[in-house]
């Protein structure tokens, strides 16, 4: 006698998830919040831009001038040390400038540009710095542009306050329907974090091309205000409470 194999069973279907209830159910009312916090805090770093410029009759004239002009600038800003955080050299150009009047294309001089960037954390030395490079010839500085490190302990007290304010704000909407919060839902960063690195750039302090012999022989240093920096951070925040006696 043999005997027939079992046929399969089909396998049950899953159970369908429960369906969520973003807006809380009577036995767990619910309470949705913004948080928000604005710091005014001191920079920690100042930006400053510096061109170097040279020409020449000739493309090696303008190279050698301006290569001994770069190596001056840099020679003078590494002289400030630890108070230098950071010094790129971000643009090299030789460009030919042609004559405007006559037959045919010829070069009448050469216009050689480097361009630097240096980030520094001492701002007494900042003020003596900028001004001793404006007074180099053929020599501009833009800036200062203020900021706060992108690790920023500012941030942090921002994010915080932040997020103290959202509880503060959920526990008073409980306190008005005679209740109190009995749970954190939900806590999301909306991305309001929103120092600026380099605010607006202001008028640059000086330029000096063409007439540094007229500048004063030992020039004195700027002062400089450091521009406040505003740090803003922003949390949404949902809460359940214990069902209020309406």
């Amino acid at each position: 006698m043999t005997s027939t194999p079992e046929e399969p069973q089909p396998a049950a279907p899953d159970e369908p998830p429960p369906t969520p209830t973003p807006y809380g159910t009577p036995d767990a009312p619910r309470i949705a919040v913004r948080g928000e916090a604005h710091l005014e805090v001191d920079p920690e770093l100042a930006r400053i831009g510096v061109t170097v410029n040279a020409r020449g009759k000739d493309r090696r004239t303008a190279l050698d001038d301006l290569t001994r002009r770069n190596t001056t600038v840099l020679d003078l800003i590494k002289t400030y040390g630890d108070a230098v955080e950071r010094l790129e050299t971000g643009a090299f150009s030789i460009t030919p400038e042609l004559t405007r009047h006559g037959r045919g294309e010829r070069v009448h001089t050469y216009h050689g540009t480097v361009r630097l960037t240096a980030e520094l954390t001492d701002f007494t030395a900042l003020g003596e710095l900028t001004t001793r490079l404006a007074d180099l010839e053929l020599t501009r500085v833009d800036g200062p542009w203020w900021a706060l490190r992108p690790a920023s302990q500012a941030h942090r007290r921002a994010r915080q306050q932040a997020v103290r304010e959202a509880v503060l704000r959920a526990r008073e909407y409980a306190e008005a329907l005679g209740t109190t919060l009995a749970a954190l839902v939900e806590l999301a960063d909306i991305g309001a974090e929103n120092a600026q690195p380099y605010p607006q750039p202001p008028a640059r302090m000086r330029s000096v091309a063409f007439a540094a012999e007229t500048a004063d022989p030992v020039a004195p240093p700027l002062d400089l205000e450091p521009q406040r920096q505003h740090v803003y951070a922003q949390v949404n925040a949902r809460f359940t409470m214990v069902p209020p006696r309406l």
